[in-house]
């Protein structure tokens, strides 16, 4: 009998269990793959280890312009996924460790639920019926495939299959110019492979502010990258000598491009496949589980976080989520505050933003302004001759009291952290600004975005 059985090992199920643990209920961690989910092993850790190592590769080759000179510069892709592989196993075996310590029961299959109180758990071994008080649903997402003619075909590719290629790739044909998308076209690219990217939407990063958008498709074209907006494929065909060809509408115009690969890049979707028994469900939407303010499915002591819920599908959200599902299970009232969820993506400069941009604030009728400093000025960006890239913070005009942030600059991710906590705070403006950061650096730009 345990107090709390969590399926599904992401951040968001593993972290809940720890939490879980520490304040002292029984829990089990079923996994039908590796500890870690998507995030730790097709997502988060290894992109940015792949592009840690490109952006390694391509300031090497344009080392000269600092008075480094390198010759006969060079990358061994093999080397680069088995760096990535070391960075992974280590990290899970940071989990295992913290499982054991605090007797995290693991136990590695997939897991049903035959009703509110009973678990099936698969393994090669057979089936086994487990009984517990409370369950947690952490089962994540899976890359959408979208319904494109050839999509099957040899040499397209998923971000999960992409993500373990050895095989040079010349060309690169990339469709859909989010988050995944961007961040292997920047890969890619770094490696002086040829990269398209074809969106449908008419901007890259939807959801994101327009700015951050517009700069960083002004970035991919100075890099060279090709990004076709307001472009629909139509398929994905076989040519010549192994290539592919993707035909696709711009503005009304067919077009065919040759490439040697396609990586499919449109989004994921919530995994629930296998998760009920017969006779049993939880509430649903358009293949989402629906929960309530507690993470609380509409099973009562059933609970559900991260990407199977349909929200922000980020590693640190369901990770909150998971300690905002434990906490009500136990009746505490400190709870993560999931309406504040920076989010970051790492291309270079990297991209981050939290709460409202100002055209959002103005969408919801608070009377918003924001104040902006240019990359281009800081010292630090100047020394690492930067990207262009700037700083904005959105605030009420008349409380000066901070909505929201978007950074477009180097160590933007680390610094997002800092403006999130302002808002969740209510800080002015003001208030901000008599914050004293370090020089030469390139948090700087807050305080100078303050001052403007």
């Amino acid at each position: 009998m345990y107090d709390l059985i969590v399926i599904g090992a992401g951040p968001g199920g593993y972290e809940a269990a720890f939490d879980a643990a520490e304040r002292g209920m029984k829990t089990c961690l079923i996994e039908k793959d590796a500890l870690g989910g998507t995030c730790l092993n097709r997502g988060c850790i290894p992109t940015k280890s792949l592009l840690h190592a490109s952006s390694l590769y391509r300031a090497a080759c344009e080392g000269e312009r600092f008075g480094v000179l390198a010759e006969n510069v060079s990358y061994d892709l093999q080397k680069i996924q088995e760096r990535k592989n070391e960075v992974v196993g280590r990290l899970r075996t940071g989990i295992e460790g913290r499982a054991k310590k605090l007797k995290v029961e693991v136990r590695y299959g997939t897991g049903s639920i035959r009703d509110a109180s009973h678990v099936v758990l698969r393994t090669a071994e057979g089936e086994e019926v487990l009984e517990t008080a409370r369950i947690l649903i952490a089962t994540g997402s899976v890359p959408a495939v979208p319904p494109i003619p050839g999509s099957t075909l040899p040499g397209v590719y998923t971000s999960d299959t992409l993500l373990s290629e050895t095989k040079e790739i010349g060309r690169l044909t990339v469709i859909g110019g989010g988050v995944i998308g961007a961040e292997f076209a920047c890969f890619y690219r770094d490696l002086g492979k040829e990269v398209t990217v074809i969106e449908a939407l008419p901007q890259m990063l939807n959801g994101a502010d327009r700015e951050l958008s517009l700069s960083l498709k002004q970035l991919f074209t100075k890099r060279g990258i090709s990004v076709h907006l307001s472009s629909l494929v139509s398929a994905i065909e076989e040519g010549s000598a192994g290539t592919l060809q993707v035909r696709f509408s711009e503005k009304e115009e067919e077009k065919t491009l040759e490439t040697d690969a396609v990586l499919l890049a449109v989004g994921r979707r919530c995994f629930t496949e296998g998760l009920f028994e017969e006779g049993f469900s939880v509430k649903t939407e358009r293949g989402r589980i629906l929960v309530d303010e507690n993470n609380e499915t509409s099973v009562p002591s059933v609970y559900a976080i991260g990407d199977v819920t349909g929200g922000i599908m980020l590693a640190h959200a369901a990770a909150a989520e998971g300690q905002n599902a434990v906490a009500a299970m136990c009746g505490d009232p400190v709870r993560p505050d999931l309406s504040l969820v920076p989010s970051c993506i790492y291309t270079e400069p990297e991209i981050a933003f939290v709460g409202l941009s100002l055209a959002a604030a103005k969408e919801c009728g608070i009377d918003a302004d924001s104040k902006k400093a240019l990359m281009g000025a800081n010292g630090r960006t100047v020394i690492a001759e930067g990207e262009r890239g700037f700083v904005r913070i959105v605030f009420e005009k008349e409380s000066g009291r901070i909505l929201g942030a978007q950074l477009m600059c180097e160590r933007a991710s680390d610094m997002v952290g800092e403006l999130t906590e302002a808002i969740r705070l209510g800080v002015t403006v003001r208030e901000l600004s008599r914050v004293i950061h370090p020089h030469p650096t390139f948090a700087e730009a807050i305080q100078e975005a303050l001052k403007s």
